[in-house]
């Protein structure tokens, strides 16, 4: 029952993009072969991918749990297996293939087994978990026949002959091509050598030996690809300063015989392999094997005397032979990461050994042995089982470095002090200490004990230098004497109440962090210190610092969330060297000034003074501050800021005046010529300011302002990322505006309104009236960190699903782009699949994430990224049932809920610190790095993407659900740097009274940015409106149409089968179309970059059914009208071209320049009758009525089409597709949520007629009448189809009248 595909189309390489899918559709399992499947749940499938295909199509292969390897491997005698892209490992022929894939499963997180099942039917697998039938080709070495000379080229006596070359290890071997594994070899050993190119022969190469006596020999290549890549590898070995290999990571399962031809080799990298050792390489001095998964203690190591080296880490060695004793040169010896749990006492023999890795193992006390080796100087037993600390067993250990962190240590018991004089260094972070007296340690130098449980903290200070006690539960600080040569003291995050006043009678300390406290006061001699740079000492209760300043040193002073009224009024006339100050989220009603006299010798770059109390008669005080690079102001009492004032602070680069009652913008703006973010939403300018004048313009933001209209250069600054004019309702934008917008700003991204596009216009102008109470809002707000590299990316889609649901997320990729788009892109179309196979919260939100990991495909095999997913759903089932709010996060993206004006955290981070989470990483062997982080690559042990680290990190999410009630206020998802800099109560507290979720979310990005975050940065707010009955259904009268463009809706989608039932299977849901609110093309993912839809079955068309206005009264809406999709999709670098990927050439007209913007309007709009209630930003759907009749004029070529007055005052609308579609678009659903057939996506224009009328309020105002530059224009090559396309539309409604057409039409 094997789906086989031919030999002649596997080895096709370039194949049409019909033919690619037709093989791809190839590939899936067969319908009967999918019910053999699934009626056992000990069947299934696993696709085997031939080793010498190209592109590797997976073969389905049908086995059972107990189907072995040999078996499976049909053809093939031998099978591999692949995990996320990385090593490849063969499998035993006892080995079972099924069994395998479904453990792998079971551990990154499903949990029921016939999902297990499914899952291992789908292709897409294959960046996760893939098998081979033979193994793939590795280049461990280069080889080829070519033609050599030796020596010198202008003697005549040596000829050009054909011989087989060998590049491998450290040399080059050229031999007899009859002969080459028996006959003669000339070995030339080339570290230290030269290979440069030889000008007089083409393609040719020549490769010299180091030394006196060195040789030459001249290779001639067959093709230039050849030459290159002989030449890279070569320059890369002559270049070594010692003679090393390095073979990590190739999947090897014995040496190449060629490499023991490499006799001065002496520094061997074989990490991550299947390899034994091997005892012919007798002149190694450093030898690594870690990650080869060999289970027991390599014998062989101990016959190579020379060894200086060796690294057995992560091994699952269990012991260490009584051999190792005969190691006598051996200076390093890592057993990190293995199950050891006690020491052979040969071990004690090795007096050369000098570091001794034993982290990361089972160990419940010091080895004895450890005192017999008397080089050694660190102690490494992190990460293992000590839980009493006896410091006599230290009394003979000569170790200067002590590292015990990780373990389960609560008690010390003590010793004399004098018999610990050797230990320099002690780290016991992240251990269960509530006490702890580091004064039994006199010659201390470096202290680490973070987060542990300390309230009183002891230490000697004669010698101390550093002392790292952060997050912990510290009342009392004692050390003593008083520490002269303390340089480095953190104490942030306990309950200190009080300073030591014997920190300022330290001469040599440069750091002081005291953020996160409950101190009320500081040292009155502390800003006195003539060593102190860098005070932090922000987030506690201080309400006034000293006022005494003499000169001091400090560069940066940090006293950000204290209650502070005023600053030291010599503060910036004594402190010369003042460079960065942070006073934000205080009382500050004024400022120290700057100088006494015209002249100031300040050297302050950076003012942040976000959420205070200051008013116009601070800005003067600032001109003083000639250097004065950054600004923060936000959210504070200006009215104006004087054009003189802004004259004066030239060297201006980025500014935030957000958040208060300004009207302009002064325009002395201009005189800052390196000014590149100008920041200034929610106020109230009328008038936009001349900013894009300057050159180095990045970022321009004037959201939530009075702003009526703006005047543009005709040329753009050219490094203008993004201009952000959304939330201003009086804005009034003509087409000369949004063209050259359009003409020369879309390499940058450009946010007109709340969907954050301008083309955004046209459609809002089209988009039928809101119809459907608001029962919740959203606003989004995203930006980019100092490096300018937007590394989030937000997900909102206000009508989920097309019921009454909704779905936002939040996505932070950390410093990668790629992961968070293709969340973006993907996560909502998923989401709709697993609502339709599991009904339980808990269950199909973690498939969600779960789904989504494979659909990275092989992004998400070395990046990752955070993600946090909010659903907002109502059971329809239950007519009185609640809305419920399902939130699922994964790595540090965190949501939180606002009930009663209080946070209730929806999140949970999943990091070593959880003790289920240290525990389930430890049982596979991973290593924590001294910050904490998996391997050294994420502090996250639960997080998209990052699949080379599984099992340790997995992508399955904390799900939390809640019934909403009336006291929930809003909800807010936030990115990483959000949550680091903004507390959930602060973050409640400063948005509760903003009524607009806009605002809010920019209010959350601004406040994080003005308190020093410096990362990226993205932020959701979606306010709530729940009544008591669950129902917010209520009677409204029509209101106008409103212009501003709400949530999209869903799209007619795709189906998949549910586990076949009685009942037979359900259909999927509409897809759900998100607000994208990156620039970034999803039209197409392929299963190695993760397809939107289900890649194993086509695709199923369903009708949605009716739907009211809420699930509690589905009759409220009488059925007037069906919106279908409006989206825009946005190119960016990611594409080469800036083309939709399913594509296949541009289409000129509607909106489109050189990084191209594709817009699909399919738009069907219809009269609502005046009693429907209609508000909000939601769509409601409804079986649609047929469409008012129509005799348009036959159009010219070129002719414009108009939305005059007489269609504004009788609806009507132009079709898309077939005859007899009846106005459902078929087809396969994109990735940007559209279902337009991918071959005429560019060739449907669908155009509603009512168009709203002129008013007041909106984003935009659109004219009364009609107005040329408010024209429609039809592409000249699209002319001819909407000729047909409307003349069908009219046949189609004289054959087909409506009989419930309403009385007006």
């Amino acid at each position: 029952m094997n789906s086989t595909l031919s030999s002649a189309s596997l080895h096709t390489r370039s194949l049409d993009r019909k033919t690619l899918l037709r093989h791809r559709q190839n590939m899936q399992l067969q319908p009967s072969d999918r019910e053999w499947v699934r009626v056992d749940l000990h069947r299934g499938s696993i696709h085997v991918h031939d080793k010498l295909t190209s592109p590797s199509y997976p073969r389905p292969v049908l086995c059972t749990i107990d189907t072995t390897a040999e078996a499976a491997g049909d053809t093939s005698p031998t099978l591999y297996v692949q995990l996320h892209g990385d090593a490849v490992r063969r499998l035993g022929q006892d080995e079972r293939p099924l069994q395998i894939q479904n453990d792998f499963l079971f551990k990154l997180g499903f949990k029921d087994p016939w999902r297990v099942q499914e899952e291992g039917m789908n292709t897409e697998i294959g960046s996760l978990l893939r098998f081979y039938a033979g193994k793939k080709p590795l280049r461990v070495q280069l080889s080829g026949t070519y033609n050599v000379r030796k020596g010198k080229l202008l003697l005549p006596v040596n000829r050009w002959t054909r011989r087989q070359v060998i590049l491998c290890g450290t040399c080059l071997i050229v031999s007899s091509v009859k002969d080459s594994s028996t006959g003669k070899m000339h070995i030339l050993p080339l570290i230290g050598g030269k290979v440069e190119e030889v000008k007089k022969h083409s393609h040719s190469l020549s490769f010299s030996s180091a030394g006196p006596q060195s040789q030459t020999y001249y290779v001639s290549f067959d093709s230039f690809t050849e030459h290159l890549r002989w030449h890279r590898h070569a320059a890369k070995m002559v270049s070594q300063r010692i003679n090393s290999v390095d073979l990590s990571c190739c999947s090897l399962e014995q040496l190449p015989p060629n490499l023991f031809y490499s006799q001065d080799l002496t520094h061997l990298n074989l990490k991550h392999n299947f390899l034994p050792t091997d005892h012919r390489l007798q002149q190694l001095q450093s030898l690594n094997l870690s990650n080869n998964q060999l289970g027991q203690f390599p014998m062989a190591i101990c016959d190579i005397s020379t060894l200086t080296e060796v690294n057995l880490s992560c091994n699952y060695l269990t012991n260490v032979d009584q051999a190792v004793g005969s190691m006598t040169n051996l200076q390093t010896f890592l057993l990190d990461g293995n199950c050891l749990s006690e020491l052979p006492s040969e071990l004690g023999s090795l007096q050369r050994l000098g570091y001794l890795g034993l982290s990361f193992n089972q160990f419940t006390h010091v080895p004895q042995v450890l005192e017999r080796l008397t080089s050694m100087e660190r102690l490494c037993m992190a990460g293992n089982s000590l839980d009493t600390l006896v410091l006599q067993s230290f009394r003979l250990l000569r170790f200067k470095h002590v590292d015990l962190r990780l373990n389960k240590i609560r008690v010390v018991v003590p010793d004399e002090p004098d018999l610990l004089r050797h230990v320099t260094q002690l780290d016991v972070r992240d251990n269960g200490l509530e006490e702890l007296d580091a004064s039994l340690f006199p010659h201390l130098e470096v202290l680490h004990c973070e987060r542990n449980h300390i309230v009183t903290l002891k230490a000697k200070g004669s010698m101390l230098k550093a002392v790292y006690a952060q997050n912990n539960d510290l009342q009392e600080l004692d050390v003593s004497p008083v520490p002269s040569n303390l340089t480095y003291m953190d104490i942030s995050r306990n309950r200190m109440e009080a300073v030591p006043e014997w920190l300022c009678e330290i001469k040599k300390l440069e750091v002081l962090d005291l953020s996160h406290n409950l101190v009320t006061e500081l040292p009155a001699r502390l800003l006195c210190s003539s060593s102190l740079r860098k005070l932090s000492a922000g987030h506690n209760q201080l309400q006034k610092l000293p006022e005494r300043v003499e000169r001091p040193l400090l560069e940066v002073l940090d006293v950000q969330h204290n209650q502070l009224a005023e600053l030291p009024c010599n503060l910036f006339l004594k402190s010369d060297s003042l460079r960065c100050l942070n006073a934000s989220a205080n009382k500050l009603e004024h400022l120290p000034p700057s100088s006494l006299s015209e002249e100031s010798n300040s050297i302050l770059q950076e003012l942040y003074l976000t959420n205070n109390r200051l008013t116009d008669k601070c800005v003067s005080l600032l001109t003083g501050h000639t250097h004065l690079r950054v600004l923060h102001m936000a959210y504070n009492y200006l009215h104006t800021f004087p054009a003189s004032k802004m004259a004066k602070l030239e060297e201006l680069e980025e500014v935030d005046l957000s958040g208060n009652r300004l009207k302009t913008v002064p325009t002395t703006i201009m005189n800052c010529r390196r000014m590149h973010t100008l920041i200034a939403h929610s106020n109230t300018i009328e008038v936009f300011p001349e900013v894009m004048q300057l050159m180095e313009m990045k970022c321009v933001d004037l959201s939530c302002n009075e702003l009526s209209e703006i005047s543009l250069p005709e040329i753009l600054p050219p490094k203008l990322q993004e201009l952000d004019l959304s939330g201003n309702p009086r804005l009034n934008l003509d087409h000369k505006t949004l063209e050259q917008l359009n003409k020369d700003a879309f390499n940058y991204f450009v946010c007109l309104c709340t969907c954050s596009c301008t083309v955004i216009f046209l459609l809002s102008i089209l988009s039928p009236p809101c119809c459907g109470p608001a029962v919740w809002s959203h606003g989004y707000t995203e930006a980019s960190g100092v490096k300018n590299k937007l590394c989030v990316a937000a997900l909102s889609v206000n009508s989920f699903g097309g019921s009454r649901e909704a779905l936002y997320g939040v996505f932070d990729g950390d410093r990668n782009v790629e992961v968070p788009y293709l969340l973006q892109c993907t996560m909502n179309d998923v989401l709709a699949e697993e609502l339709h196979k599991t009904k339980s919260e808990e269950d199909y939100m973690t498939n969600t994430f779960l789904v989504m990991q494979r659909k990275l495909g092989t992004a998400g095999q070395k990046l990752g990224g955070s993600a946090a997913l909010c659903h907002i759903r109502h059971d329809p089932t239950d007519p009185g049932g609640c809305f419920t709010l399902t939130a699922a996060n994964v790595g540090k993206c965190q949501a939180i809920l606002c009930r009663d004006g209080k946070p209730l955290p929806l999140s949970l981070l999943h990091n070593v610190g959880l003790e289920e989470e240290y525990r389930r990483i430890r049982q596979h062997n991973a290593i924590i790095t001294e910050d904490n982080k998996v391997n050294g690559v994420t502090d996250s042990t639960r997080i998209m993407g990052y699949s080379f680290l599984y099992p340790a990190v997995i992508p399955r999410p904390y799900v939390c659900t809640v019934t909403l009630t009336p006291q929930d206020e809003f909800f807010i998802l936030g990115s990483r740097g959000l949550w680091d800099a903004v507390s959930p109560s602060e973050a409640v507290e400063a948005v509760r009274n903003v009524p607009d979720g806009l605002a809010a979310a920019k209010k959350l990005c601004t406040l994080a940015q003005g308190y020093g975050c410096t990362d990226s940065l993205c932020a959701v707010v979606v306010q709530l409106s729940v009544s008591e009955d669950c129902c917010c259904c209520r009677d409204h009268t029509q209101p106008p149409p409103s212009p501003v463009l709400g949530g999209y809706p869903s799209s007619g989608g795709s189906s998949i089968k549910e586990r076949p039932t009685g009942d037979g299977s359900l259909p999927v849901p509409l897809s759900s179309c998100s607000e994208i609110s990156s620039e970034i093309s999803t039209s197409e993912m392929s299963s190695e970059v993760g397809s939107t839809a289900s890649s194993d079955e086509p695709p199923q068309s369903s009708e949605l059914p009716a739907r009211g206005c809420c699930a509690l009264h589905p009759a409220c809406l009488t059925g007037s009208f069906q919106r279908q999709l409006s989206s825009a999709t946005f190119s960016s670098a990611l594409s080469d071209n800036g083309l939709d990927s399913e594509d296949e050439e541009p289409i000129a007209g509607v909106f489109s320049n050189g990084s191209r913007v594709e817009v699909e309007a399919d738009i069907h709009c219809l009269r609502v009758e005046a009693s429907l209630s209609s508000s909000g930003r939601e769509r409601l759907l409804a079986p649609p009525p047929p469409p008012p009749p129509c005799t348009p004029e036959p159009l010219e070529e070129g002719v414009e089409l108009t939305l005059g007055e007489a269609d504004r005052e009788e609806g009507w609308s132009v079709g898309c597709g077939r005859p007899g579609d009846d106005g459902k678009a078929m087809g396969k659903r994109r990735g940007n949520g559209s279902v337009a057939p991918q071959e005429k996506s560019h060739n449907l224009i669908e155009v509603a007629a009512d168009a709203p009328s002129k008013k007041g309020g909106g984003y935009f105002t659109a004219p009364a009448q009609p107005d040329p530059d408010d024209q429609f224009i039809i592409p000249p090559e699209l002319v001819e189809e909407v000729k047909e396309i409307m003349k069908q539309h009219q046949q189609k409604q004289q054959k087909t009248p409506s009989p419930d057409q309403p009385a007006d039409y």
